[in-house]
């Protein structure tokens, strides 16, 4: 199993490093620009017309994968890696969707929010559906740390669970407002199922093969990604993102374990719905300079002192290492 992870990885990186190397300048050559976000910083200007889309990079690599190194698995009837890549397609393609809209208009503004959100529901019910169906997760929850675990009814279950998934995938897209900030932080995440998927092994086994996959491909994307990006990942990468760091939570049965692993997306999240509601709530006075956090140290933070794009990227990255070494620790017992 060792060999097959590396080797996952492995290939996953190459395939990233050589289609990025085609791929982008396509995306120049066709004029897949973003459009920058009138409210953001002033000095994110200077990145309009940037690639976008970039998020096929990794998405290509690690379907890729699954298909080579996850066949045997698929063929044997484990097919856990493919519900997560087929679901997470699901989600890259509304951020396909929400790109080109964006594309076509010329401006920052793609799908409706609530034509997103029902999508995104519908997408979410379908997986837990069939996870529920083929016997990959239970009605219950196992908290993390504890180890103990909570039977709910079924109904309930599910609202909880579309609930998660739907705030875990826009969580994942807010993070993406920096050169290689998603990406990185995404890194460690995904080596933490890895980890869990070599510990626990049997079924899991499939699984490790996504997420070794991913973390390969994400790492060939940083290098068109890195801050300068000389392209983004868009929409069409972020909410597959989100969709896998929530679908391999689930097809791993410990929904729970996103709550420490995602450190960094609640508080990015938590960041942008505190400032909205202050916001309205104290009619137009702000509690950080701009939402969601990366802004705010961006532009000074409290103490004046502005960050850099690489010093946010690293800070978070170094965040989401510490997470994710925690959330393997507190759920690596659940099936070992």
């Amino acid at each position: 199993m060792t060999m097959r992870l590396v080797s996952s990885f492995l290939t996953a990186f190459v395939l990233a490093v050589l289609l990025g190397s085609v791929y982008v300048p396509w995306l120049r050559k066709i004029k897949a620009g973003q459009e920058i976000r009138e409210v953001g910083p002033n000095w994110h200007k200077s990145k309009a017309g940037t690639p976008t889309m970039g998020g096929v990079i990794f998405i290509a690599a690690v379907t890729a994968v699954v298909f080579s190194f996850g066949f045997s698995y698929i063929r044997a009837g484990e097919l856990g890696a493919l519900f997560v890549l087929v679901f997470s397609l699901f989600y890259g393609a509304i951020g396909f969707l929400d790109d080109y809209e964006k594309l076509k208009k010329k401006q920052n503004l793609g799908l409706t929010a609530k034509a997103k959100f029902l999508l995104q529901v519908a997408v979410a019910v379908a997986l837990l559906a069939l996870l529920r169906l083929e016997g990959y997760l239970s009605p219950s929850l196992y908290v993390p740390f504890w180890g103990v675990t909570f039977h709910l009814p079924d109904w309930l279950y599910f609202v909880l669970a579309a609930f998660i998934i739907v705030g875990t995938v826009n969580a994942v897209n807010i993070t993406d407002g920096l050169d290689g900030l998603a990406a990185s932080v995404s890194v460690p995440v995904f080596v933490c199922y890895t980890a869990l998927a070599f510990a626990w092994g049997g079924r899991f086994s499939t699984l490790g093969v996504f997420s070794a996959g991913l973390t390969g491909g994400l790492f060939g994307f940083l290098v068109y990604n890195f801050h300068p990006a000389k392209c983004f990942m868009g929409d069409t990468g972020s909410l597959f993102l989100g969709g896998a760091v929530c679908g391999m939570a689930f097809a791993m049965d410990v929904p729970l374990i996103l709550v420490p692993l995602c450190i960094v997306f609640i508080l990015e999240t938590l960041s942008d719905i505190i400032q909205v509601t202050y916001f309205k709530l104290s009619h137009g006075k702000r509690i950080f300079k701009m939402a969601p956090f990366h802004h705010h140290l961006e532009m000074g933070g409290w103490l004046g002192h502005k960050w850099t794009e690489v010093q946010i990227v690293t800070l978070f990255a170094a965040i989401s290492v510490l997470s994710a070494v925690l959330a393997f620790f507190s759920c690596v017992g659940r099936f070992a």
